[in-house]
C-alpha cells in the first residue's frame, strides 16, 4: 500500500513539474498583469516556439504557435531600434495598474524591462513601439 501511495506521489510530482516547464524555459517574454479587475496575459517564445496565455474579464485562453523567422527578426529589429537595453523605468510607485514587463534572456537585446513605476519620458515612444511589436504577434497569431 506505501508503495502504491509513494508511486502515485511521485507520478503527481512530475506531472506538475512539467506543466510549470512553459513558463520558465523561454528566451523571450511579454507579459501584461494587475489592474482593478486583474487581467493576466502572457507571450513566451523560445526559438520558434511560442506559448500565449490569457486570463481574466471572465475568461481563460491558452493557444501554443510557431512564430515565424520573419516575426522573431521583426522583433528583434524592433528591440534593437527602440534601445531596448537603455530604456530607464521611473522609481515612481503606482498602484493598481496594468504593468507591461518585457524580458529577453538571450542576443544583443538582453535585459529586462517593465513599466510597473512608469517609463521616462525620453523612452515613452521606443517602450510603446516595442509594445506594439509584441501586440502584433499575439493579433497575428492567436484567434480569441
Amino acid at each position: 500500500m506505501k508503495r502504491i501511495i509513494g508511486i502515485l506521489f511521485a507520478i503527481i510530482v512530475l506531472v506538475s513539474c512539467n506543466s510549470q516547464k512553459v513558463y520558465s524555459d523561454f528566451e523571450i517574454s511579454y507579459s501584461k498583469s494587475g489592474g482593478y479587475a486583474p487581467v493576466y496575459e502572457n507571450l513566451l517564445i523560445n526559438g520558434n516556439n511560442a506559448h500565449y496565455s490569457f486570463e481574466g474579464q471572465g475568461k481563460k485562453y491558452k493557444k501554443d504557435f510557431k512564430i515565424s523567422e520573419d516575426d522573431l527578426t521583426k522583433l528583434n529589429n524592433t528591440l534593437s531600434q527602440n534601445n531596448f537595453r537603455k530604456i530607464e523605468e521611473d522609481r515612481k510607485k503606482l498602484y493598481d495598474n496594468i504593468t507591461t514587463s518585457i524580458n529577453i534572456k538571450k542576443g544583443p537585446n538582453e535585459g529586462s524591462k517593465t513599466d510597473a513605476s512608469l517609463i521616462m519620458p525620453n523612452y515613452k515612444t521606443n517602450w510603446e513601439n516595442i509594445t506594439k511589436a509584441f501586440q502584433e504577434i499575439i493579433n497575428n497569431n492567436v484567434k480569441k
